[in-house]
């Protein structure tokens, strides 16, 4: 196990590195921002320009990037969102946004995704089961941002529950902030509860026409303790990993939910970089969702092992 866990790590460590460098590439060959006249950065910018090397060949360019990145952890400096600060400051001031909406979606969706997806496996070829996995289907095909359309139409605009965008403000743990930030949760939601209905019904109703199942029945347990017992403990072993996933990646958000709702986190910042053109900043978001995506999937193989022993990932016959 630990040999399958080093060598995951430095793919995914290589596969970042690969990535990383198409998206520094592509971003150089754009043409640079200009700076408005009288700019007070303007001389700081360019000397930053300077040292980096922006008028050298694209692999000294990145050998230069990594320098900074790897001796200071310097991501350089913003040239339009926020002239002259470090990035690094910018993308952390916006990190708990993100964090606090996306955490509170999920410690809510995968208890409810769960419980539906096992409702739908026990009432198997019911009108029950019929009524939530067509609805599953319905709900995945649907992008989040149609339904972040429709809970600012329905709660916010004809009801009046709640506010169209989130509250300003710095305090995210009051009262009132939450209940702003209810539309985002809801509109990110739908799709994680579908994700899980759909893969536990998928699992459980596997597991529950297995042999052994039929065995523990024959043994005298009762179709719930059977399914307590020794369905569930089953099944589990592929929706454990997909929720550690999913903790992993509330790290990254969602770019447009953020911009409709005025969230100021990643994804906004994320959206406002590009049509800004700070490539700078750009450039960390990208490494950052790269990062996040690559750390989530390294999560998920590595924890099959842990949860169940009999797995032996990566072994050879």
């Amino acid at each position: 196990m630990l040999k399958y866990t080093l060598q995951r790590t430095l793919y995914m460590i290589l596969v970042f590195f690969i990535i990383t460098f198409m998206c520094f590439v592509l971003i150089r060959m754009l043409p640079l921002p200009t700076l408005p006249p009288g700019d007070i950065h303007y001389d700081v910018i360019m000397m930053r320009r300077e040292a980096l090397g922006y008028n050298k060949p694209y692999i000294e360019q990145f050998a230069i990037f990594l320098r900074g990145l790897f001796t200071h952890f310097d991501w350089g400096l913003s040239e339009k969102l926020y002239t002259g600060q470090p990035v690094l400051d910018v993308f952390l001031m916006k990190l708990p946004p993100t964090m606090i909406v996306n955490l509170y979606s999920i410690l809510w969706t995968i208890p409810i995704g769960i419980a539906l997806g096992i409702c739908a496996a026990l009432k198997k070829n019911t009108w029950v089961d019929y009524s939530i996995s067509t609805l599953t289907m319905v709900v995945i095909s649907v992008p989040s941002f149609v339904y972040a359309f429709l809970v600012q139409y329905i709660f916010c605009f004809r009801l009046r529950w709640f506010p169209l965008i989130l509250k300003g403000g710095t305090d995210w743990f009051s009262f009132e902030m939450f209940k702003s930030m209810i539309p985002a949760i809801l509109s990110l939601s739908f799709g994680v509860i579908a994700g899980f209905c759909r893969t536990t019904r998928a699992e459980l109703t596997e597991v529950l026409t297995s042999e052994f199942m039929l065995l523990a029945r024959t043994k005298g347990l009762t179709r719930t303790q059977a399914t307590v017992r020794h369905a569930l403990r089953n099944c589990f072993v592929v929706i454990v990993p997909g929720i550690f996933g999913e903790f992993i990646g509330i790290l990254g958000g969602s770019l447009i939910i953020e911009s409709i709702f005025s969230i100021p986190g990643v994804g906004s910042l994320t959206l406002d970089a590009i049509n800004s053109q700070d490539y700078n900043l750009f450039i960390m978001s990208t490494c950052f969702y790269t990062a996040i995506g690559l750390a989530a999937g390294l999560v998920v193989d590595i924890s099959y092992g842990f949860i169940d022993p009999r797995i032996r990932m990566g072994s050879k016959k």
